[in-house]
């Protein structure tokens, strides 16, 4: 069975590439129906593999090629948990897509690239040398390109195509540059070799390991729309629901994907792994701000993938590798939902809306509050044996967690306290932090066999990185409940303003893009 597993995952992308691709000679409608089929049964394979590796463990094809460069197929934990869900969400998606293009003269070719996309991807998670991983990667970027210019003659969806191609080709070179460094230094690409390499490695201050993983760090981040190059994935919405919901949910992914597969050689150079928690927290900072004030649903949709992207990077910097997949899985699923559901949401949020009794919680109870769940965390890690020192990036993530409570509980406290509602709050923040604790065990025994354990704790860095992600949600946290409280005040309308526009990121970008690639003035021809 461990020689058949390859062979039943390749099964998967290799079925939407041949329905993608192959002449039919029906209507629209009829090849939706085939294209549904194709997804039905790419997540059957799917979930075949995944059930094959709980059995029997993870196997691996012979190289086809030599000197360790080559195509290979290498399905483990890690690779099955993510084609499933990918297998989940795109057949979700591609059946959603029937109904939402029903009568676009373009939907054929939409479908078409759709498949094409899906298959690119579950590729991409199954590869088992670099070279055929970098192939993949590439795959899906100019597969989703075409799904992102499917609106062929809207200005912005033309720009936001520019702009995810630049960051891409730029993730291309230095991805192949990273391929090109580990290759020089361990002698071969195949994926398992190279972690079990790292895993002995002794050069931990290896120049060329230090730069291939900066490399692979820089790809990630260009890959999952991190700071400065972010703006890309904001000004998408011109491509129809049904992509934003499989880039969201799915592709922007890629690049935590990429950390955690080659997670065992990014342990070895710290830099790497610094940078990686800096700027994903500086981005998920970013991301929840500008969140709270934008009013298209899209976009606040899109500007939250941001900051989750960076809260997942976050992750996998402080060496939480397994939650940052159990993160993945989560977001995935959570945001396909959301961007197929964005027409009702609005609807959806003014019938769940009920007014606080006390109005927006006082900061001094905000403040309270804040105290109360960071001190539960500390107190459930430390009854679980974790303390800041030693598990840094756990007690760290559980307090973010725990602080989406924080209104409930300081709501919980308000001008009129009751024992029973403050008994409920503190009962609830406990449940919550115990399912925490079980969903990242969990996660961590799953993907025992495909992530390392955790990153090891040396100095003071991880735990001064920790401490700053808590101290700036929580900084977060009450400026959002300011910014409610003192709308009309000037300093919070200036704040508002420069929120609302991103800080100007984004049209810095659009500039230097539109100076390195000029607006055409030809009239623009149809996509083939």
């Amino acid at each position: 069975m461990i020689k058949l597993l390859p062979c039943i995952a390749l099964l998967a992308p290799t079925t939407l590439c041949a329905a993608s691709i192959l002449p039919f000679r029906g209507s629209a409608r009829d090849f939706v129906r085939v294209a549904i089929s194709a997804a039905a049964v790419a997540l059957f394979f799917a979930i075949a593999a995944v059930l094959a590796v709980a059995v029997y463990g993870a196997g691996r094809s012979p190289l086809l090629g030599g000197y360790g460069l080559g195509l290979s197929i290498h399905v483990d934990a890690l690779a099955a948990i993510l084609c499933v869900l990918v297998g989940f969400i795109g057949f979700v998606v591609v059946k959603y897509s029937r109904n939402y293009l029903d009568g676009d003269p373009g939907q054929g070719r939409f479908t078409r690239y759709l498949l094409l996309t899906l298959a690119s991807v579950l590729t991409l998670l199954i590869s088992g040398n670099l070279l055929f991983l970098l192939a993949g990667w590439i795959a899906t970027s100019l597969s989703l390109g075409r799904l992102l210019l499917f609106y062929h003659t809207r200005p912005a969806a033309i720009r936001a195509h520019r702009k995810k191609f630049v960051a891409s080709r730029l993730g291309d070179g230095c991805l192949a540059g990273a391929i090109a460094l580990l290759y020089f230094q361990f002698g071969t690409l195949e994926i398992p070799d190279l972690a079990a390499r790292a895993r002995s490695s002794v050069d931990v201050e290896s120049p060329a390991i230090t730069a291939a993983a900066l490399l692979i760090v820089v790809t990630a981040m260009l890959k999952s729309a991190q700071l400065p190059l972010h703006g890309w994935l904001i000004e998408v919405m011109e491509t129809p629901t049904p992509v934003s919901a499989l880039l969201h949910a799915g592709i922007i992914n890629a690049g935590g994907f990429l950390v955690l597969r080659l997670s065992d050689v990014l342990l070895l150079a710290t830099p790497a792994l610094n940078v990686l928690a800096v700027v994903g927290g500086i981005t998920a900072l970013f991301g929840s701000l500008v969140m709270l004030t934008q009013t298209s649903v899209k976009v606040q949709l899109a500007y939250s993938t941001v900051a989750q992207m960076g809260f997942m990077l976050l992750q996998c910097g402080l060496g939480a590798f397994s939650a940052a997949l159990l993160h993945i899985v989560a977001h995935s699923l959570y945001k396909a939902h959301a961007f197929l559901s964005s027409g009702s949401i609005i609807d959806l949020a003014r019938a769940s809306w009920t007014p606080s009794p006390g109005g927006q919680p006082h900061p001094a109870r905000l403040i309270l509050a804040l105290a109360g769940v960071i001190g539960l965390t500390m107190l459930i890690g430390w009854g679980l044996g974790m303390t800041l020192r030693s598990n840094p990036a756990q007690i760290a993530l559980g307090s973010v967690l725990l602080m989406g409570l924080v209104h409930l509980m300081a709501n919980a406290i308000d001008e009129r306290p009751n024992a029973f509602v403050v008994a409920r709050g503190i009962v609830t923040a406990a449940g919550v932090a115990a399912l925490y604790v079980v969903l990242q065990a969990a996660a961590a025994w799953l993907a025992a066999s495909s992530v390392p354990v955790g990153r090891p704790v040396y100095g003071t860095a991880p735990m001064l990185i920790a401490a700053l992600v808590v101290i700036s949600f929580a900084a977060v946290t009450v400026f959002q409940n300011q910014m409610m409280r003192r709308a009309d005040a000037p300093f919070w309308i200036a704040a508002y303003v420069h929120l609302r526009n991103g800080f100007y990121l984004n049209t810095l970008a659009n500039r230097l893009v539109l100076t390195l690639w000029p607006r055409t003035s030809h009239k623009l021809t149809p996509n083939p």
